[in-house]
C-alpha cells in the first residue's frame, strides 16, 4: 500500500485542519500519513486522534528549514516522541519565524500591500504563520491572480517582500534529529543549489556522515524519470529513497495526497526500512 511522508496541515501552512487532513487520508487509500509541519509538532495530538478514528497509521513528523548558503535546505524528521533535544528547540525556531513574520508585515506596508499581522494571524487559523498565508491574503485582496505569482514577484528568496530567518545548521539539525530518535532525510533536494555530480556527492557524504538517513526521492512534483534518477543516485550513497507529496491543500493547487501530480507512489516498504534506521 502507498504512504505519503511528507505533508502539511493548517498548524503550519496548509489549508487542511490535521483531522481534515486525515480523514483526506484515509479516503485516498493511504496506509500511513507523515504530519510534517514547518518547525512544530502542535498538530500531532489532533491528528492522532483522527487517525484512530480512520484507521490509518500516523507517523510523527516535522519539516526545518535549515541554513544553506547554495539554495534551500530542508530536512523531513520522522518518528519524533514528544521529549528530545530537537524537540525541546522547536520553541526557538517558532520564535525566530515569529519575529521574522512581523518583521516581514511591517516590510509588506512599507510596498503598499495592505495586510496586518492580525489578519495574518486569523489567516493561519491560531498555527503556524507562513509566507502561504500571507500569499493568499494578498490574493484575495486583489494583487496578484494566484499564489505562485506572489512567491514569483514578491515572497521568493531575493524579492522585495522576503526577509530570512535564523535557521539550524543541516550538522546540527540532523544530529539533533538523531539524539532526539528521529530520522532526518532531505526533502526535495531539486531546492539545494548544487550544479555538479561532485558538489552533490560531496555535500551529500558529509551529511550521511552526521547520521543522514535518506534523501526524498519519489516527490510530488517529480516526474517518474526524475524519482528512477535520483533513488539509484541516493541508493549508491547508502541511503534510502524516501517519498511523499509536500501535500499543503489548496495553498498548492494539483497536488494530491498520495499521488503528488499523478506520477507519486510510495509503497509501505520505504516506510519500513526508515523506521528501521532509527
Amino acid at each position: 500500500m502507498a504512504v505519503d511522508l511528507h505533508t502539511h496541515s493548517r498548524v503550519s501552512d496548509g489549508s487542511d485542519s490535521p483531522s481534515d487532513l486525515i480523514a483526506n487520508a484515509a479516503s485516498a487509500g493511504l496506509a500511513a500519513i507523515a504530519l510534517t509541519d514547518h518547525d512544530t509538532l502542535d498538530g500531532l495530538d489532533e491528528a492522532q486522534l483522527a487517525a484512530d478514528r480512520h484507521g490509518i497509521r500516523l507517523i510523527r513528523g516535522v519539516e526545518l528549514s535549515l541554513e544553506w548558503s547554495r539554495g534551500g535546505m530542508h530536512l523531513i524528521v520522522l518518528f519524533l516522541g514528544r521529549d528530545g533535544p530537537l524537540q525541546a528547540r522547536l520553541s526557538d525556531l517558532q520564535a525566530a519565524r515569529d519575529t521574522r513574520n512581523t518583521r516581514m508585515v511591517d516590510l509588506l506596508q512599507s510596498l503598499d500591500y495592505d495586510i496586518t499581522l492580525d489578519e495574518l494571524i486569523a489567516e493561519a487559523g491560531g498555527g503556524v504563520v507562513g509566507r502561504p498565508h500571507m500569499a493568499a491574503i494578498l490574493v484575495r485582496k486583489g494583487y496578484f491572480p494566484d499564489p505562485p505569482a506572489v512567491f514569483d514577484e514578491l515572497l521568493a528568496t531575493g524579492r522585495p517582500g522576503y526577509l530570512g530567518r535564523d535557521r539550524l545548521d543541516p550538522v546540527e539539525a540532523i544530529q539533533l534529529a538523531r539524539k532526539s530518535k528521529g530520522v532526518p532525510i532531505i526533502a526535495h533536494p531539486h531546492t539545494l543549489g548544487l550544479d555538479t555530480a561532485d558538489e552533490y556527492a560531496e555535500a551529500i557524504s558529509r551529511l550521511k556522515a552526521a547520521g543522514l538517513s535518506g534523501i526524498e526521492c519519489h516527490y510530488g512534483d517529480y516526474p517518474l524519470s526524475q524519482q528512477q534518477e535520483l533513488a539509484d543516485t541516493t541508493r549508491r550513497f547508502g541511503l534510502i529513497p524516501s517519498g511523499g507529496s509536500d501535500y499543503h491543500g489548496t495553498y498548492k493547487a494539483g497536488l494530491e495526497l498520495g499521488a503528488g501530480r499523478g506520477e507519486l507512489h510510495v509503497p509501505d516498504t520505504v516506510l519500513e526500512e526508515l523506521e528501521a534506521d532509527q
